[in-house]
């Protein structure tokens, strides 16, 4: 089809960034109505925790089969799926009756949005083919992630507490439909110019995997550790696991190539985002249920108190982007673990039983905020730096994969520790989160890591420039 002639990077960058809003302004708009959603559905902890982790599991399972697809048979076809079943997806969880259904809508949800993100990142690394113009791409790309979370917990609050919880999915609708229309009208079609093969052992694997893993991680504090189902779930992921690395180590065209962890830059990239996104994903459950179960705040209220976290959240993406495009990784990769561990820190003492303190709270949330929105843009970056612009789809993938396993497991170990009684170790894990970024962002981020990209870069393409300040 033939593509309009005004069309410009700027444009597809909109475009990309409206998708990134619908999948990232799900989560934080539903967090802060998940007391809603229980008392409505007469739900459990465990049942809270399935309407979030249905969506990140079924979205991180399929990630890089959307990724490796959109290579194959076209970015601008798959990504127009995707908008049109995300959009879909969440007109029906309104409707949902019961709570059984509205986990089977997310997941429909989740179908969508693993046609969205590492697709969207796809298009947008070969609208922006230069590294530094990437960066500040990629900055402003991982701004809207600090956007979804200033507004998402407000716009959350307003409309779970004036139209019900089941408005908080009215809003993907539109924005839905607006990011289909630009779609068609000014995003061109690209695709791989070698198709690759379709790995559907290797997806499977991957599937059982993190399904396993994260239903024995959320079910646990009910069932116990030595419960047959538990037990079976835990031998299956570690199976799968254990079998997917020789397996797509010997194909020709696998679904996750081995080669590409040789890289320490990009292995390092993908481990910071499950930690990120995992301490992400605890702290905004955490709180959300803090808040309004243990101090008693209203939805709106709730989104209130969480601004402090949220603002740093949508100013510090594009200076990190800026950072990343003239400097390199390594300072945003540093501020963004030290903000992490700061935040969860203050939150033990912050929340502690009979001695909670308000000032203290909202410092975390603003450390926390400050840490979150200097790590998008670094892993992002790092993850696609230097990699073949036809193989953009499915590193995406691999590197949005990382953030939805972090997501779902943040939620599910947060949610098990609290359940079991022990809230204030939500705190610590976070913490610990934290703490693997910084540690990996120094040690990923000089000579010797540089070193490994270079040798196992497909392009040959010498990365130290990009990788190490100049």
């Amino acid at each position: 089809m033939p593509q309009p002639v005004g069309r410009g990077p700027t444009l597809i960058l909109v475009v990309c960034c409206m998708s990134v809003l619908l999948v990232s302004l799900d989560t934080t708009i539903l967090n802060v109505a998940l007391p809603s959603i229980q008392q409505d559905l007469h739900a459990s902890v465990s049942g809270l925790q399935w309407t979030l982790d249905a969506y990140t599991i079924v979205l991180a399972s399929l990630l890089m089969l959307a990724g490796s697809t959109a290579d194959r048979v076209g970015r601008r076809r798959v990504f127009l799926l995707g908008l049109v079943l995300f959009t879909g997806g969440s007109a029906l969880c309104s409707l949902a009756p019961s709570l059984g259904w509205l986990i089977v809508f997310r997941m429909a949800q989740a179908v969508g949005g693993c046609m969205l993100t590492p697709v969207a990142m796809a298009i947008l690394t070969n609208a922006f083919p230069a590294p530094r113009e990437r960066a500040r791409a990629i900055g402003v790309w991982g701004g809207v992630v600090g956007v979804s979370m200033a507004a998402g917990p407000i716009l959350g609050g307003v409309l779970a507490q004036t139209a019900g919880w089941r408005s908080v999915f009215w809003l993907n609708v539109p924005i839905g439909l607006a990011a289909l229309l630009l779609t068609v009208l000014y995003v061109p079609e690209s695709r791989a110019p070698r198709p690759r093969r379709v790995d559907p052992v290797g997806q499977l694997l991957v599937i059982t995997a993190l399904g396993a893993l994260t239903y024995a991680v959320i079910e646990v504090p009910g069932r116990g550790w030595t419960s047959p189902v538990i037990v079976v779930c835990l031998i299956a992921a570690a199976g799968a696991a254990a079998v997917l690395v020789p397996y797509e180590a010997r194909r020709d065209e696998p679904l996750i190539e081995p080669r590409l962890f040789r890289s320490a830059p990009f292995s390092g990239a993908t481990v910071m985002a499950v930690c990120a996104f995992a301490a992400l994903g605890g702290f905004l459950f955490a709180n959300s249920l803090y808040l309004q179960q243990v101090l008693g705040l209203g939805a709106l209220d709730t989104g209130i108190r969480l601004l402090p976290m949220a603002v740093p959240s949508l100013l510090c993406p594009p200076l990190a982007g800026r950072i990343v495009g003239n400097r390199g990784p390594r300072v945003p990769l540093l501020l963004a673990g030290a903000g992490i561990a700061a935040g969860g820190l203050l939150a033990v003492p912050a929340t502690r039983p009979g001695h909670p303190s308000e000032l203290l709270l909202y410092a975390a949330y603003a450390l926390f905020g400050v840490g979150f929105g200097f790590v998008n843009a670094p892993i992002t970056y790092t993850a696609v730096s230097g990699l073949p612009r036809a193989r953009a789809g499915v590193v995406a993938a691999i590197a949005a994969t990382g953030r939805q396993v972090g997501a779902a497991l943040g939620i599910a170990v947060t949610g098990a520790v609290i359940a079991g009684g022990s809230r204030q170790a939500a705190w610590w894990i976070i913490v610990g989160c934290g703490l693997a970024v910084l540690a990996l962002g120094v040690l990923t981020t000089g000579a010797w890591a540089a070193r490994t990209a270079d040798r196992n870069a497909p392009s040959r393409t010498s990365l130290s420039s990009r990788l190490l300040p100049p």
